[in-house]
């Protein structure tokens, strides 16, 4: 089974992680956030697969992050409203 690896190529865990996968030779479809970031669909169906509270798959890190002020933002916002930002260009370009 081919896995899925989504990457921002600046990221140093990124890059860590997919030389991991390549030592380890683990087949794996290397995907750039950036050029080709998910779609709801697939942000959907991967936090019900996680089990994880969405608030988990934002990087609380980056600078898109901040510069929307989703500290504040994200306890107010419904499901939906953070889905779209995790699916928009903005939030990861």
């Amino acid at each position: 089974m081919k896995i899925l690896f989504i990457e921002y190529p600046k990221c140093s865990t990124c890059k860590k992680a997919k030389k991991w996968l390549e030592d380890n030779n683990i087949v794996f479809e290397d995907r750039n956030i950036v050029q080709d970031n998910p779609t709801k669909e697939e942000l959907k169906e991967w936090i019900e697969k996680s089990n994880y509270d969405i608030k988990k798959f934002f990087n609380t890190s980056g600078l898109k992050y901040k510069e929307l002020n989703l500290k504040d933002k994200l306890n107010t916002m419904s499901y939906e409203e953070k889905i779209d930002i995790l699916a928009s260009s903005r939030y990861v370009s």
